[in-house]
Parts: C-alpha cells; sequence; structure tokens
C-alpha cells in the first residue's frame, strides 16, 4: 500500500511520554517513523518527524494530533514529497567554533548563501570558553553543494574565515 510521506513540527512544554505519545498516533494509523529531530529548548519540548501514513487515514491522524492541543502540544503536519533525488552533489560536514556575538548565526548563514551551498542540517549552541569562560558560538552543519568537494570546501572555509581571526573552521567531504 502507498503511504504519503508527512512532515511534523511539534512544540509544548516538555515532560516525559511526548514522544511515546505521538509514536502511538502514528503507529495506530499505521504509519512508520522515518526520521526525526528533536530538543529540549528555553524548557519546551521541540521537534520535527518525517513521517508516512496510509492516505485513507491522514484525516484520522490530523484530528488525533489536534486532541494534543489540550495538552499542550502544537502540531503542525505538512505533506512531504516524494521526487526522486536530484544530480549527484557534493555534501559536506562543517563544524565552526569562534567567540560568540550579536548576529553571529546571519552572518555565519549569509557566508554558506554567498558560497551556494544549502543548509540540510543546522545545530548551534554558546559554549563557556574551558579557559576564559568567554562565551563561545558553536555550529555544525550538513551542506549540499553543486560544486566539486575541494573547491566548494576552500571557498566555504575562506568566507567563514573573514567572519573572525578567531573562528575556527572544520570542513570535510562525506563520501
Amino acid at each position: 500500500m502507498t503511504q504519503s510521506p508527512l512532515i511534523l513540527t511539534l512544540i509544548g512544554p516538555d515532560r516525559p511520554g511526548l514522544v511515546r505519545i505521538l509514536a502511538e498516533l502514528v503507529a495506530e494509523r499505521g504509519g512508520s517513523w522515518l526520521e526525526s529531530r528533536m530538543a529540549r529548548l528555553g524548557g519546551q519540548f521541540a521537534g520535527i518527524a518525517l513521517i508516512r501514513v496510509p492516505p485513507d487515514e491522514i484525516a484520522a491522524l490530523t484530528a488525533a494530533l489536534a486532541g494534543l492541543q489540550d495538552q499542550g502540544l502544537r502540531v503542525t503536519m505538512e505533506a512531504g514529497t516524494t521526487e526522486p533525488p536530484g544530480p549527484a552533489q557534493t555534501i559536506l560536514h562543517l563544524e565552526v567554533v569562534g567567540h560568540d556575538r550579536p548576529g553571529i548565526v546571519r552572518d555565519f548563514t549569509q557566508a554558506l548563501w554567498n558560497c551556494g551551498v544549502n543548509i540540510e542540517e543546522l545545530t548551534t549552541d554558546v559554549l563557556s570558553g574551558s579557559f576564559s569562560g568567554e562565551a563561545l558560538f558553536r555550529a555544525e552543519a550538513r551542506l549540499r553543494a553543486p560544486s566539486p568537494a575541494l573547491d566548494v570546501a576552500l571557498h566555504v572555509r575562506s568566507a567563514l574565515e573573514h567572519l573572525g581571526n578567531e573562528l575556527m573552521v572544520d570542513i570535510k567531504a562525506v563520501v
């Protein structure tokens, strides 16, 4: 039976059992949980999930997810696509650490955009420097680029290093 890909976004007060409740609702409707990213941010549970559900179960799942609003969990659902993968592209794994400052995420993402890469996954946080105690910005990203890995990696490194001398950049091509 054909199943429809759906993307769920979730946010609400964090508490034990939220993922279990969601997984149960998906499974009750014959769905599959394909991948997800979930975290506690600012005391809230926040997440995204890609699921597949039989088309005739989408309305029932939508109603069940809307019922979670009474428990403080807001869930939105969007149709995913089943488009075939595009032409081969380079995947890069990027790690950046540097002094935190206002606007660093804006500048960081602008530099990546200027290099023509797409951010497929991004994780950022601010840490306390081990010796100085200063706030350090840290980012890990999975990037997709249409060009050969070496050319793009050099271009991305150069663009990010122009953001500040203290920015450490590590880029690896993912095979």
